[in-house]
């Protein structure tokens, strides 16, 4: 695995945009030292925590523009709608050879060729890349890039290749989206313990409780088999099992969930 040690050459890796998802790659960056604060460049129109927790440890927080004039890597983590204006001050700046690495949602490569120069990648991580807990997924046409991003991600996240840029709105879908839904299904869990009789606190944190273990089991397993050790038959989670799914109830909202968030990924692209 590339680290900070063996990718750094004394030019910065620069982070434009430090909001929620951007915070949790500062924090997973100092957390892992995948790219060590010395080497970090965060752009932020506003006071960050994160960022002012990479300041202490030596990264520059909008610096001058021969600072970025150096950079090696840009990690473009602003809002998909306001990309442009956000990049404009820096982008005649940068390096010709400065890989650009995207975790923008529905922000097409041509896209971004059509203001840089530098070879492309993007990634849809998640926020749990903040403890190196992550999942992201990583397309580029150019190896270079590919590598680039693969030194950045990687040790804060099990990185998943995508042989086409449009599966980069699927992996939005599934994983980008994903945590969310478990939440709104622990939420669920958790609201229908306390209308069996729970407290609210027990409630949420017995539902908290499942998804963690559930977590936790063998990746190695398959998921039916990873199923089977708790439905035992005839048993009661058998039964719960029956009722959530009743009439492909579960894997239909899940499905339509995917659909809705791909769909939206989409209308972003078209923007």
């Amino acid at each position: 695995m590339t680290t900070s040690a063996d990718t750094g050459s004394g030019r910065p890796v620069v982070l434009v945009g430090c909001g929620r998802l951007g915070s949790a790659i500062v924090e997973g960056w100092l957390y892992t030292n995948a790219v060590d604060a010395a080497d970090l460049v965060i752009l932020t129109p506003s006071s960050k925590p994160a960022a002012e927790a990479a300041r202490f440890c030596g990264a520059q927080i909008n610096p001058p523009a021969s600072v970025i004039a150096r950079a090696r890597a840009v990690v473009l983590a602003v809002k998909p709608a306001y990309w442009k204006a956000a990049v404009e001050p820096i982008a005649a700046t940068l390096p010709g050879d400065a890989a650009i690495v995207s975790v923008m949602a529905g922000v097409r490569t041509a896209s971004l060729a059509s203001v840089f120069s530098g070879p492309i990648a993007r990634v849809m991580p998640t926020t749990a890349v903040a403890t190196g807990q992550g999942i992201a997924a990583v397309w580029s046409a150019d190896d270079a890039a590919r590598a680039v991003a693969h030194a950045l991600f990687g040790p804060l996240a099990d990185v998943v290749d995508l042989d086409e840029e449009g599966h980069i709105d699927v992996a939005t879908a599934v994983a980008g989206s994903g945590p969310a839904y478990v939440h709104a299904f622990t939420r669920a869990l958790a609201a229908a313990g306390q209308d069996a009789g729970l407290d609210a606190d027990s409630a949420l944190r017995l539902a908290r409780g499942a998804v963690r273990s559930a977590a936790s089991t063998d990746p190695g397993q398959s998921l039916d088999a990873l199923i089977a050790r708790v439905a035992s038959p005839g048993g009661t989670t058998e039964a719960g099992l029956r009722a959530l799914n009743k009439s492909g109830n579960l894997d239909q909202a899940i499905a339509a969930a995917v659909v809705a968030a791909l769909l939206r990924a989409r209308e972003l692209s078209r923007d």
